[in-house]
């Protein structure tokens, strides 16, 4: 997912950290005339829930009439307290729009859950972007490594990431979100529906590949949480825009018996290749095919644009799915 970001200065920040920055110490191509002194010794600040909600809503008052953006949005969701550097190991054009981003972060004290986003902070940039993660929580723990994936926009996050962003380009790290999954190993098995919209299927990867780690861990020690079937459902308009395409498949091939597919493109010209096809429909997702997955050990997670969110996550009220086993987030 893709917030579009905010407009905050440096005098914003020194705010946010108060005591803390006392501990603060400058990072490196961080500068007081950008994102500030956004680090302590170990690489992190600690910022309370209750301060950034204060100092976005005092902030609310000074509001244009402009559209509203990600820190004022999400200025109720509760966030992680550890804002923790990164450093950017590898980038790959992941469609004509869209750039992945693989981002080394040392601090051990940095972690998140499958579906949740990230508060990015750029040096040079005063504006705060809102990227979701679209890697497992197990590749951080293994290899200190997440991925982002941001689609072109003419905010100045997105622009930096296309047109600036380099190999071993420094950023800033904050963790919040309350979409996600995070079943613990005695939870009862659940079915997973994923139903994503264009860059709405970053959370949803990263569910649907912290899944297939908790069935690879089930499989080699015998122990731990059982997944349930998983179904996922994107729409792009192509299936160029369709991201992550051969990492789904692989996992719809590694597990045949758990994880399968339905990709939907709504403007496709060219011709489908052979491997894609079998995959592919073309239209928009529709009602009925998401219905017939109800049942009462079901979970949906939903991601895309508003207007695909608000349908179906209506829908599945109307259809009496208990409010709790449905899950939204819409990107902007």
């Amino acid at each position: 997912m893709e917030i579009k970001g905010q407009f905050v200065g440096i005098d914003f920040l020194l705010l946010l950290c108060g005591s803390a920055m006392a501990r603060v110490a400058l990072i490196s191509g961080l500068t007081r005339s950008t994102v500030g002194a956004i680090c302590t010794q170990a690489a992190t600040w600690r910022l309370t829930a209750s301060s950034l909600r204060h100092l976005t809503l005092t902030r609310s008052i000074m509001k244009s009439k402009r559209k509203a953006d990600h820190l004022e949005r999400t200025a109720s969701v509760l966030r992680r307290e550890v804002v923790a550097t990164a450093k950017v190991c590898e980038i790959a054009q992941e469609s004509p729009s869209v750039k992945s981003l693989r981002l080394l972060v040392a601090d051990k004290d940095f972690s998140f859950k499958a579906g949740q986003w990230v508060d990015f902070f750029i040096p040079g940039v005063s504006v705060i972007g809102g990227f979701s993660i679209c890697s497992s929580p197990q590749l951080l723990e293994r290899e200190r490594i997440i991925e982002l994936a941001v689609k072109y926009t003419d905010h100045p996050p997105a622009i930096w990431v296309h047109k600036k962003c380099t190999l071993d380009s420094e950023v800033a790290l904050r963790v919040g979100g309350e979409f996600f999954f995070d079943p613990q190993p005695t939870d009862a098995p659940r079915n997973l529906v994923l139903i994503a919209g264009g860059v709405g299927i970053n959370p949803l990867l990263s569910i649907l590949r912290h899944s297939a780690d908790l069935h690879r861990d089930k499989a080699d020690r015998g122990r731990g949480y059982e997944i349930g079937a998983i179904k996922l459902f994107y729409s792009a308009k192509n299936t160029s825009e369709l991201l992550f395409k051969k990492n789904i498949l692989n996992l719809v091939n590694e597990f045949p018996e758990k994880i399968t597919c339905s990709l939907h493109v709504t403007k496709q010209t060219a011709q489908i290749s052979a491997e894609l096809k079998p995959y592919i429909t073309e239209g928009r997702i529709t009602e009925k095919e998401i219905l017939r997955h109800i049942s009462a050990e079901t979970l949906f997670y939903i991601c895309g644009p508003p207007p695909m969110t608000d349908f179906f996550s209506k829908q599945l009220e109307s259809s009496h799915v208990p409010k709790e086993h449905v899950c939204f987030e819409k990107w902007w």
